[in-house]
């Protein structure tokens, strides 16, 4: 079974989405940390349960070899909540369910943290990259680092002109009432319940 793990807001540059995130959400972001094999680098806010993070390309660090993930070298504009991630106890078995377009399975790392995750070689996902990004944690979760925030998720709203073939996928893997498919435009959309009322990105 999958469940929800964290949301992802893209950005042209770190400091961008930083404080795009944080005029909406009236709370500073943790400190995360670098993804070497990605060339990427990012912030983090707790969502109880999950985590909420904010991910741009590193100008500091080399380029890798083959795509980044979310589709990241196609991203630009102002900073959005573009990504989803799903947790798994059992990656292989699960990626074998929902197909290759999903990606492979890679061995990855950041200080503490290990965690495989399936990246496909072009970086985007299926259902033009707003399909969950799948992984498996080798550790505790990060979001189980990072202090309260006292923020929590009440629910995720995935559009697409295909939702109902997403969620007709995703059903026997996944079951949150907070994750609700609607068919329309691609996008995404979460509302968030927090110390001084709701927030929507």
């Amino acid at each position: 079974m999958l469940h929800l793990d964290h949301l992802v807001i893209k950005a042209e540059t770190l400091a961008e989405g930083t404080e795009w995130a944080e005029a909406r959400l009236g709370v500073p972001l943790e400190p995360g940390g670098e993804h070497q094999r990605f060339g990427t680098h990012n912030r983090l806010l707790r969502l109880e349960e999950l985590y909420l993070e904010v991910i741009a390309i590193d100008p500091n660090v080399p380029g890798p070899e083959g795509a980044r993930w979310y589709g990241l070298d196609a991203f630009e504009g102002p900073p959005a909540l573009g990504q989803w991630a799903l947790a798994s106890n059992d990656l292989e078995a699960d990626i074998k369910h929902l197909g290759a377009g999903f990606g492979a399975p890679l061995a990855l790392a950041r200080g503490d943290l290990r965690w495989s995750m399936a990246v496909p070689e072009t970086g985007m996902l299926p259902f033009d990259n707003l399909a969950p990004a799948v992984m498996q944690w080798h550790c505790e979760p990060a979001q189980f680092g990072l202090p309260a925030s006292q923020f929590t998720l009440k629910s995720l709203i995935v559009s697409h002109p295909k939702a109902v073939e997403m969620q007709t996928l995703l059903a026997p893997l996944l079951s949150d009432d907070r994750v609700q498919f609607v068919q329309g435009s691609a996008g995404l959309n979460v509302e968030l319940e927090g110390p001084n009322g709701p927030v929507t990105l």
